[in-house]
Order: structure tokens, then C-alpha cells, then sequence
């Protein structure tokens, strides 16, 4: 046993007197080997890595078969987070009012963004400082209402009035507005004339509840009320005419419009988009580094597949009035499967727009860094690829 110690402490010095010359070899310039960094490769090795098995993630749902919350002069639906649990950054809403119906002053402790699909409206904005906005929307038209900024919308002439929302929190619920009819229908009435300066007994006369959306008289387009527009200028307004832009990406596939803080400045932390594709279209797979996408189909088919984390794949085929979430980061593409063009509007939950695609990639990845990606026998079996529009048209 003695011996057997002995034996392994000598060579435990030993061990260390080598070590240390070989860190002195390698600081002096060694080649690595010298400092004991010799490794050698698996003799067991997967010759493909196993796709993910199990569940496809849930990312798709039917806004227009929400829940409905309605009143006199309209109604609204919406979908966050807890009808589907992995929009974790944006709720959405559709928003439907009468020729005369009016969604009554409140705020919200997130943002506020719209599309108009239809009709026209007012809205009176008057921000934390005070400054008010008052500014009519038509067809095309986006609004951006920054959190605490209140907010009243009113429809205008004798068309209804429709809107797609959203909100930058996926557990934004309409039940977590805060309203002007609630609100003050809970505060003691001698104690609220007191604080507004209301002749006594006035304010026993407001409603003992939320009017929520109100009907109303019809407001014509041409009259004094419609006419009695205060625009803020373009670096502070609440609305942008989305559709009289150019279009982001265009070819024959269809078109593509966004509206960034860069094209809209008050809308820090979202990006509009509207996607038209004509039948057989396809958006090239791709992705943005830095931003949730939530969208909504307002006419035709669309298919949609999701390659998601954890190495989860999902496919989903969306109809008029279904929503979809795609989280940061992950890859997807859209194809109209349809026999009409298909019309999608929604946003990313970032004021900053940026955008990854596939076919972008491998077009500038060098061709020798491919061959090997792929594990191509020769390099013929790699085809050359080149930079594509975003929008593919259908095959001919």
C-alpha cells in the first residue's frame, strides 16, 4: 500500500511538472497541442438529428367566434391570452358600431391600435398633457392611441363602422378599460358635483352603469360635426392614411404595406401591416428578430406554417374572421390558398420593423459553406440561389 501511494504522488508531480511546461510551451507560442488539448471525434454519431415529435403548438384562432360584449350602438369581440395562450405580447379585438353609435370616452394601460375595414368614424384623443385631437378615419386608415391617452370614437354617416384592434399586452381585455360611465357612476354623486363644479343634483341624472357603445343620432359626413376636424401635426397625430402609401414590397404575387415609428412616429410600439395575395401567392419563409406578429385574415384562405421553438412545426389554414400569433424569432410563411386574392391586416409588437427571410440568407451564405450545411456528396447537388422578392407569385 505504501508503495502504491508513493508510485501516485511521483506521478501526480510528474502530471504537474508537465502540465506547467506545457502552459509555458503554449503562452510561448505552442500550437496547442503542447497545453494537452487533444480531442478526438465521436465514434457514435446521429446521421440526421430526429425531427420534434408530439403536439404542434396551438397559434391560431377565431376572432369572430369570441365572445361578444355588446350594447345599443355596437358590439366588439376579442382574443387574448387566455383564449390563446401563446399571444403572450398582443391581444386583438373587432370593433363594430351603428350609424350613430359612439364607444364613450376611456384609456387603457396599454396601446391602442386600429385598421378601418369599413365605414367612417371621429375620434377624440386628448393626451396626458391635455392636447386634444379630434380627426375622422375612413377605409385604410390606421389609429395609434399610446397607453392613458383617452380616447372616444364616434361613427360618422349612415354606414356602419368596423375596425380591426389590437393592444401591445396579450392580457388586454375590454373588461380592463377604464371607462367614463363606470367610473363615475361608482363615485358618491354630492362628492363628484363638488369636484366638477355641477349645479347640485346633476350628476344623479348619468347613467348608474357602463354604456359601453351607445346609439345615438346619425351623424352625416358632411355636417358641422364631421367638418370640426383639429389635426395635430404628422410627428403627433393619431392617425395615418396606411393605404395611400406606397407599398412596402410589391410584385405580381400582391403587395405588402407597413407603417413603422418611422412612417407613423407616434406609434412606438407597433408596426401596421396589410397583406394582399393573389391566389397561389406565397410570403417566402422568414422572421423578425425583434417583434411578435399578430394578424388577421379579412377575406380569402390563407395557409400559414409555423416553425416554432423547440423544434416544432404547425401548419393552419385561416378563413375570414380567424387571427393568428407568431412569436419573435420564429419562422413562417404565408400562402393564399384560395381561388380569390386574400386580404390580411395586423401588426408587430415593436415600433422598429425588421425582417429575416430564407431566400436572403442563402444568397449570401458562401456556396462552399452550404455544400457542407447540407452534406452535399459534390457541389452540384447544391443549386445556386439568388435574392427574391418577399411575395412569390403561383406557379404558371
Amino acid at each position: 500500500m505504501l508503495g502504491t501511494s508513493r508510485r501516485m504522488f511521483l506521478g501526480t508531480l510528474a502530471f504537474g511538472a508537465s502540465a506547467i511546461s506545457a502552459i509555458r510551451a503554449f503562452a510561448a507560442g505552442g500550437d496547442g497541442h503542447a497545453a494537452g488539448y487533444d480531442v478526438a471525434p465521436s465514434e457514435k454519431f446521429m446521421t440526421l438529428v430526429p425531427r420534434k415529435s408530439g403536439d404542434p403548438v396551438k397559434f391560431t384562432a377565431s376572432l369572430d367566434s369570441a365572445p361578444i360584449k355588446a350594447t345599443s350602438g355596437g358590439w366588439a369581440r376579442e382574443i387574448t391570452t387566455r383564449g390563446l395562450p401563446l399571444a403572450t405580447g398582443i391581444a386583438g379585438a373587432h370593433l363594430f358600431m351603428n350609424p350613430g353609435g359612439s364607444r364613450e370616452m376611456h384609456w387603457h394601460n396599454s396601446a391602442e391600435w386600429a385598421y378601418v375595414l369599413g365605414g367612417h368614424s371621429q375620434a377624440t384623443i386628448v393626451d396626458p398633457a391635455g392636447e386634444t385631437e379630434i380627426v375622422n378615419f375612413g377605409p385604410g386608415d390606421l389609429w395609434y392611441f399610446p397607453k392613458g391617452h383617452s380616447h372616444a370614437i364616434m361613427t360618422l354617416g349612415s354606414e356602419p363602422f368596423h375596425a380591426i384592434l389590437t393592444f401591445d399586452d396579450g392580457l388586454y381585455s375590454e373588461n380592463g378599460t377604464f371607462g367614463l360611465s363606470d367610473w363615475m357612476s361608482r363615485l358618491d354623486a354630492k362628492a363628484l358635483e363638488r369636484a366638477l363644479g355641477t349645479p347640485s343634483g346633476a350628476m344623479l341624472k348619468i347613467p348608474a352603469g357602463e354604456t359601453y357603445i351607445m346609439q345615438g343620432k346619425v351623424v352625416p359626413l358632411d355636417s358641422p360635426q364631421a367638418r370640426a376636424e383639429k389635426v395635430l401635426p404628422a410627428a403627433r397625430t393619431h392617425r395615418f392614411h396606411l393605404m395611400q402609401q406606397p407599398a412596402h414590397a410589391s410584385s405580381d404575387g400582391g403587395t405588402l404595406h407597413i407603417a413603422s415609428a418611422r412612417e407613423f412616429p407616434i406609434s412606438e410600439t407597433m408596426t401596421a401591416m396589410v397583406l394582399k395575395l393573389k391566389a397561389g401567392a406565397l410570403v417566402q419563409p422568414h422572421w423578425h428578430a425583434n417583434a411578435n406578429e399578430w394578424h388577421y385574415v379579412v377575406k380569402g384562405r390563407n395557409k400559414v406554417t409555423l416553425f416554432a421553438a423547440d423544434k416544432r412545426m404547425a401548419v393552419a389554414e385561416l378563413a375570414p374572421g380567424d387571427c393568428a400569433y407568431l412569436p419573435r424569432g420564429c419562422g413562417h410563411s404565408i400562402e393564399n390558398i384560395g381561388n380569390e386574392d386574400s386580404e390580411t391586416v395586423g401588426v408587430w409588437d415593436s415600433g422598429t420593423f425588421s425582417e429575416s427571410t430564407l431566400a436572403d440568407w442563402l444568397a449570401h451564405a458562401p456556396r462552399h459553406l452550404l455544400v457542407n450545411n447540407f452534406g452535399a456528396p459534390e457541389e452540384v447537388a447544391v443549386p445556386k440561389f439568388a435574392k427574391r422578392p418577399l411575395i412569390v407569385a403561383a406557379a404558371r
